[in-house]
């Protein structure tokens, strides 16, 4: 990896995408030349995350359920661990499938979330169900009856900016991380995304800032 990599030095293609940003002829004072230069490196900050590879961002390990996992085993899970979706894979750790919180929600027969609800309306829908209905459904079931078979996955040698690609053409904010023989990784979700950019963000900015200072 070369240094420009390594340090955060910005490279040609930043400063262009810095100049072009300005919508304005620069005429080259020190000002506008030290913009230009702030500007590059937030680009070369942006430039780094996305072509990170996926096997040093994703997290790992994954918790994972069987095919023959109940729901309400599966629903535990969910909310001990705090996850909204698991993986599911067979006795030979090859992934079959994934139980997601709208999967589990319409498998007991709960509405499915609206996308244009926010967390309350959401909320007064699934108690307002139990209200109607006393129990939920099948909290026996197999998981294998309600999870979704077409996994979106990526590779561990992937790169950020193709995880992000499949999480806007898939509408999914998490992507499973598959290995030879199908075998879960690790997981990307879009909070990770969003905490790697504002740290890469963060430090350019206060290494900018330094510059500034020492200019």
């Amino acid at each position: 990896m070369s240094d420009d990599a390594t340090t955060g030095r910005p490279k040609r293609e930043d400063y262009e995408r810095a100049v072009q940003s300005m919508s304005t002829f620069i005429d080259a004072s020190v000002d506008d030349l030290m913009t230009i230069a702030e500007r590059a490196q937030h680009f070369a900050a942006q430039r780094q995350t996305e072509s990170l590879k996926v096997s040093r961002i994703m997290s790992r390990p994954v918790r994972t359920v069987q095919p023959q996992t109940t729901m309400a085993d599966a629903a535990h899970l969910m909310v001990s661990e705090r996850i909204s979706g698991l993986p599911v894979v067979g006795d030979d750790g090859q992934l079959v499938g994934i139980i997601t919180e709208a999967d589990f929600l319409r498998g007991l027969g709960v509405p499915a979330h609206h996308p244009t609800h926010n967390v309350w309306q959401t909320l007064e829908a699934l108690f307002g169900h139990l209200a109607r209905h006393g129990e939920l459904e099948g909290p026996q079931d197999p998981v294998a009856s309600h999870m979704v078979h077409d996994v979106v996955c990526a590779s561990p040698d992937d790169y950020v900016d193709d995880v992000i690609a499949l999480m806007k053409r898939h509408h999914v904010k998490r992507v499973l991380v598959c290995g030879d023989g199908r075998r879960v990784e690790g997981v990307v979700t879009r909070s990770d995304l969003v905490r790697i950019f504002f740290d890469r963000y963060v430090r350019a900015d206060r290494s900018a800032q330094r510059d500034a200072q020492d200019g």
